[in-house]
């Protein structure tokens, strides 16, 4: 808390903000959202214990959903043996042990999947289990249209980059459709969508849906972050990082690895660094096992995309071609890795409760790793609201302002991608917010409602190697 920004942060208690709606509305679905998945999994276990020590933390996620509709109090984190245990427990001390309807939303989010982790982390025969994960491969399965023109399109467009015959202006305009891509990949947050249907996912993705998304950008800094990159290629830096702090699993990491697949085939980047969770977290923010299941479905898209739904539905067989584009993906992305140029790297940082002010002196081994990076991706909502702290800016701070020690002369160069899904947001020009606010369902006078949706998005950057 000592290292955060004195402006303030988002409460629960706020009912114009997210928060409000998070804590009342979401949080209770999610966490029976948990107990469904978990009592599906328990009803097939034959082993007695096992079976037995899975009913028991579906009673504890039960209660759990008790304390948050009830508004107790946030309780002490059992040690699970895991890092980052004594930390959250000091800030709750710290915070005064606040109830869950008046308490810092970001906090109080993260306490959420930690807690939640936690019953795993303490069982026998549930250890690693992720609660999410089948949503996480079922919204992936949902997402068949958009993979199969994304395979399409990227196969042809690899092979034309790695020729390496594309002019300045035509390297920008793919550099930007790549972004455009991986910014809207962020539309299936599954935190958000709670309610989400086969037909909602397929008109969130694919090129139409971007193309109308393009006037949606309020500010737009993929210039800068093409131009830093293209000063290092034209110098022939022999090594050219690009890290990306990943959001979320199937389809928007699908999409992450377009994005470093296509920079490495163009030569932009030597090395891409892909830095997931080390815990299910926020739904269906990615993991490690996440990499396995992804590629497992591209190795064989045949059977993962033609294989009857829980619902008995059956889909009709891919074409060949089809086929061919995305088994191009999975071989490509195998060689990269294999070779050492896509490389997985987690941290506990990323789980921890508080905002990215506080890395340099959390996690200064991370803070160090990431300056020797050419570029720092941070994809996403969440990963937005913690460099900015998640806190009540004038929207018109400069965001280099807002993210306060990874800013300037921080070494680090961050661009973060961000579909608008919390109160917060910095960069905009002067009277932006107001003209949003007066949209219909914008949020008027009282609330920023236009932020809460995902319609609108921020590419900001900061370059903190000049």
């Amino acid at each position: 808390m000592e290292f955060d920004p004195k402006t303030p942060q988002y409460l629960t208690s706020d009912k114009s903000s997210f928060a409000y709606k998070s804590v009342n509305d979401r949080w209770p679905v999610i966490v029976t959202g948990a107990i469904d998945d978990l009592h599906r999994t328990v009803a097939d276990v034959t082993d007695e214990e096992k079976r037995k020590e899975g009913k028991s933390i579906i009673e504890k996620l039960a209660a759990l959903k008790y304390e948050i509709q009830h508004d107790r109090q946030l309780t002490p984190l059992v040690d699970d043996g895991e890092p980052g245990i004594a930390e959250y427990n000091q800030e709750l001390e710290q915070r005064g042990n606040p109830k869950w309807h008046h308490v810092p939303w970001l906090f109080s989010e993260c306490y959420l999947y930690r807690r939640i982790s936690t019953l795993f982390a303490m069982s026998k025969y549930w250890k690693g289990y992720d609660v999410f994960s089948r949503q996480k491969m079922s919204t992936f399965k949902s997402s068949r249209p958009a993979v199969l023109e994304l395979a399409a399109r990227y196969k042809e467009l690899a092979l034309e980059a790695e020729k390496g015959e594309l002019n300045e202006d035509a390297e920008r305009l793919l550099f930007a459709e790549m972004c455009e891509i991986c910014l809207w990949g962020n539309a299936t947050d599954l935190s958000l969508l709670t309610s989400i249907t086969y037909e909602d996912i397929q008109k969130l993705q694919g090129s139409q849906a971007r193309k109308a998304a393009e006037k949606n950008i309020l500010v737009n800094d993929m210039d800068a972050a093409f131009d830093v990159l293209r000063k290092a290629q034209k110098e022939r830096k022999a090594e050219r990082r690009v890290d990306i702090v990943l959001d979320n699993a199937g389809f928007e990491l699908f999409v992450d690895l377009i994005l470093a697949g296509y920079l490495l085939s163009a030569g932009i980047a030597t090395t891409v660094v892909l830095r997931p969770k080390l815990i299910p977290w926020f739904v269906s923010d990615v993991i490690p096992r996440d990499f396995v299941d992804l590629i497992q479905a591209l190795a064989d898209p045949q059977s993962f995309y033609t294989a009857a739904d829980e619902s008995g539905r059956e889909y009709t067989p891919l074409l060949d071609q089809e086929v061919s584009e995305v088994k191009f993906l999975f071989e490509q992305w195998s060689r990269f890795h294999a070779e050492g140029k896509l490389i997985i790297r987690p941290h506990p940082f990323w789980t921890a409760g508080g905002s990215y002010w506080r890395m340099p002196h959390v996690a200064p081994d991370l803070f160090e790793d990431l300056k020797d990076a050419e570029l720092v991706l941070f994809k996403g909502d969440l990963n937005y609201r913690k460099l900015v702290s998640d806190a009540d800016w004038d929207p018109t701070t400069p965001f280099t302002t807002a993210i306060g020690t990874l800013g300037p002369n921080s070494g680090i160069r961050v661009m973060s991608f961000r579909t608008c899904k919390a109160d917060t947001v910095v960069g905009l020009a002067p009277g932006e917010d107001e003209k949003l606010r007066q949209l219909p369902g914008g949020g008027g006078s009282t609330s920023r409602e236009w932020a809460w949706t995902g319609k609108w998005a921020v590419i900001s950057f900061c370059d903190g190697k000049a």
